[in-house]
């Protein structure tokens, strides 16, 4: 009986030095790749939502403009998710309209409605970098975050900007697109629920371009978190970029139909 216990003693200390050496050896890649697919799977099976934005654009002189928007989002099995961004103010982007469809594997699609051509526009892979109606967001940052869409690396545990006392993973991602405008994204993530504190993006030239701040976060349906402010600062130029989200709603049955090029047209 001595000899059983002793043999299984030895056989759960083996198992504990393996567990040990194989947690050892995950290196940065593989952790940073495990990190955010737990990140994506915190926010599955969301279904729809939409809500009210107001951006204000700051220049460097500090000089202010608003435009007001409205989002709907569609989650999409087996793919990335589709979204359309609705101008309603000032009077001179009132109309304008933008679809993404994102996809996991290949360039994302992205149509442009102009009310004052009245005619819906394809935004090229090579234009992704482009401002998004003058903002400092481009027109690759409006995608869903796809696993697929990066590579990874954690790089290391540190407090989470603006909310020390809580541990965030420091981790890099890069994109997989050849025509993206970032090289690499630096994040903070929170271990407690998966929530994105902040980004820096990487131009091609591997300078650091842009930092955004995410704040103000909500819980939803007692496991979406949505942060509520955004703020993007350009390094290059100075310029600032805030949005302000209001009055998100979840499931309200949005349709595959709601999510086309000739929806762009009679969006309201």
């Amino acid at each position: 009986m001595k000899q059983n216990i002793n043999k299984f003693s030895i056989i759960a200390f083996c198992i504990f030095l393996l567990t040990c050496f194989t947690a050892l050896a995950e290196s940065p890649e593989e952790k940073g790749l495990q990190l955010a697919i737990e990140v994506d799977k915190r926010d599955e099976g969301f279904q729809d939502t939409t809500s009210q934005m107001k951006m204000k654009l700051r220049n460097a002189q500090g000089e202010e403009s608003i435009r007001e928007f409205h989002s709907k989002t569609l989650e999409v099995l087996d793919d990335g998710d589709k979204s359309i961004f609705i101008f309603e103010h000032p009077r001179d982007v009132s109309g304008t309209a933008v679809l993404t469809f994102t996809h996991k594997h290949g360039p994302d699609d992205q149509w442009l409605y102009l009310p004052a051509l009245k005619r819906v526009k394809r935004i090229s892979s090579d234009n992704k970098s482009g401002s998004f109606v003058g903002s400092e967001f481009a027109y690759e940052d409006l995608s869903s975050q796809e696993v697929e869409k990066y590579t990874y690396k954690w790089i290391q545990d540190a407090p989470c900007p603006g909310k020390e006392e809580i541990t965030c993973f420091n981790s890099e991602d890069y994109p997989v697109d050849k025509s993206s405008g970032y090289t690499k994204r630096v994040l903070w993530i929170d271990y407690d629920e998966f929530r994105v504190w902040k980004i820096e993006f990487y131009d091609r030239k591997e300078s650091l371009l842009k930092t955004l701040v995410f704040s103000d976060y909500k819980l939803y349906l007692d496991k979406y978190w949505r942060s509520h402010f955004l703020h993007m600062l350009n390094h290059a130029t100075a310029k600032e970029t805030e949005i302000i989200i209001e009055n998100i709603k979840f499931q309200s049955g949005l349709k595959d139909s709601d999510f086309n090029r000739q929806a762009l047209k009679r969006v309201r």
